[in-house]
């Protein structure tokens, strides 16, 4: 992965940053000049577990999925599409190593902010802590989703649930497999219940 610094390019997290909360143009200005963009293949791994990640990350177009491994096998615990912002929490908010993988699913293209920008937007810019809250307000809510969702003891009633909670229209584009790893169900199990959906 290359950064990209392209002015150009970095409207879209302004954008998407202004959408939240009103930008003032100091906090702007400063974007521009920060914020990169990169590009990553399909099935690219973007973070390691036991790395240090301290990049919060936007998606403009493409898909990307964290998972950790067990006993060699790889379970997915997020899948992240456009529009939306990913990065380690541990690694990023703690600087502290990564406890799961990030994979690009399809050709991925992201904004990115790093750590000492985020801080210092933190730091400087009033709007930026409003965002801040924000967006950790809709990570709780997806955090209880999951939570939630994971605890539903049948496999036709997770899947029920993911359609009508969460991500009913990213269902098509998800690898069978990750969807199913991320349900904990067999991916044959998921594939008859979704041929029930429809």
């Amino acid at each position: 992965m290359l950064p990209k610094k392209n002015i150009e390019k970095n409207l879209f997290i302004i954008l998407y940053l202004n959408s939240i909360y009103p930008l003032g143009p100091s906090l702007k200005n400063y974007l521009v000049q920060h914020i990169k963009s990169c590009s990553f293949e399909r099935n690219q791994i973007i973070s390691r577990a036991g790395e240090i990640c301290n990049r919060l990350y936007l998606i403009k177009k493409g898909m990307v999925r964290g998972y950790f491994v067990s006993d060699g096998i790889e379970l997915t615990t997020w899948v992240d599409t456009e529009n939306e912002v990913f990065t380690s929490i541990t690694g990023f908010f703690r600087n502290e190593p990564c406890q799961e993988y990030m994979q690009s699913l399809e050709e991925t293209h992201c904004d990115y902010m790093e750590y000492e920008d985020y801080k210092y937007c933190l730091n400087n810019f009033p709007e930026m802590r409003h965002i801040n809250r924000i967006l950790l307000e809709e990570y709780y809510i997806l955090a209880e989703h999951r939570v939630y969702l994971a605890r539903i003891p049948n496999a036709q009633k997770r899947l029920a649930y993911y359609m009508e909670k969460m991500k009913p229209q990213i269902v098509e584009r998800i690898p069978r497999k990750h969807l199913a790893s991320y349900l904990s169900i067999r991916p044959e199990t998921l594939s008859r219940l979704l041929k029930e959906v429809n």
